[in-house]
């Protein structure tokens, strides 16, 4: 295609307390090997730290950045109202804290083209700065991490349930009305399951990757993991049929440990073999993981498997009732926009 032929790219990014990451995440979207137009619209949120000065200071030196507000500082919020201030056919979605390889707009049009995808996306590649962000970098591409998910390890192009990210046909997005807002984590799996039951491919590609910046903390971890689980059940009531197996693992883990825990304090130690045989588990599966990092991030690879592990099903299993019920009841407002395809 010649530069005319390669349609124009809205990038939105929801950004909230980013200002260790924001820069060089748009500096990676500047500089992307891409001869169509393009636009970058930050949604920000109420962040304590510098995020809104760095936003604007990437304003003033590039007329292709602009930004919009988002009051409540939730991440759907926020991807709808940068969704309704672009304008182009193309919309790729991009975290403050994600950094895009060179060609992955280029290659994400390319990929729309000959699949006929109404979203594509790729791998999530986690990558550390320090020894405990190293671990959970390793815990997270690792498959006793996180199953078989295609996005995190790897695999084969193919049809997907979801993908990391996405870059969208906007058509997709007007017609699904964008991003439910009442799902404040795991709205990318909620919106994908929509657009997959309208008809419309989700596609994975390991050509596409993103470098993804692991949370600095056990404690921040703990809260993303159970923040996971808790949406995740909130997924499944709402979409009845959408759970497997993969995201049942968790909470059965949980749930065998304490029990194991419990009876082999009360009853008989031999009920220690439950808790003793994941430990031991996740002790060996952190060696290959590790492979190559440091000794200090391999000794911590367990415990960020552990915080995963645990948080996860933790969060699926304390998931009120409550709260699926009040996102059952909600309304996603329309999205307006242009219609253009690709």
């Amino acid at each position: 295609m010649s530069a005319a032929q390669y349609p124009a790219v809205s990038v939105i990014m929801p950004v909230l307390d980013e200002e260790r990451h924001l820069r060089n995440s748009v500096r990676h979207i500047l500089e992307q090997e891409y001869p169509g137009e393009m636009e970058v619209v930050i949604a920000l949120g109420p962040s304590a730290d510098r995020t809104d000065e760095i936003a604007a200071e990437l304003v003033a030196e590039d007329p292709r950045v602009h930004t919009v507000p988002n009051p409540t500082g939730r991440t759907p919020a926020a991807l709808n109202a940068a969704i309704k201030a672009s304008r182009h056919p193309v919309v790729v979605r991009v975290d403050g804290h994600g950094m895009l390889s060179p060609n992955y707009i280029a290659t994400a049009v390319r990929l729309l083209e000959e699949t006929g995808a109404q979203n594509v996306g790729g791998i999530m590649h986690a990558e550390g700065e320090n020894a405990w962000e190293d671990a959970v970098a390793a815990a997270m591409t690792s498959k006793i991490g996180v199953g078989n998910a295609a996005f995190h390890t790897g695999g084969q192009a193919g049809p997907a349930e979801t993908v990391y990210l996405g870059v969208f046909r906007r058509e997709a997005l007007e017609r699904a009305d964008g991003y439910n807002v009442e799902f404040i984590r795991a709205q990318d799996w909620e919106l994908n399951f929509r657009i997959r039951e309208a008809g419309g491919l989700i596609w994975f590609s390991p050509e596409l990757k993103v470098q993804y910046r692991p949370r600095p903390t056990v404690k921040a971890l703990a809260k993303q993991y159970k923040d996971y689980g808790r949406w995740r059940h909130v997924v499944a009531r709402y979409h009845a049929g959408s759970i497997n197996l993969r995201y049942l693992a968790p909470p059965t883990a949980v749930v065998a440990i304490a029990a194991g825990l419990v009876l082999g304090a009360a009853v008989t130690p031999w009920a220690l073999v439950v808790p003793g045989g994941y430990l031991a588990a996740i002790v060996a599966g952190s060696l290959p993981a590790g492979k190559g990092l440091s000794l200090k991030a391999r000794a911590q690879i367990p415990v960020a498997l552990a915080t995963m592990h645990m948080c996860w099903g933790f969060g699926f299993l304390t998931s009120p009732r409550s709260l699926a019920k009040r996102v059952i009841a909600s309304r996603r407002p329309a999205m307006t926009g242009s219609s253009e395809t690709v």
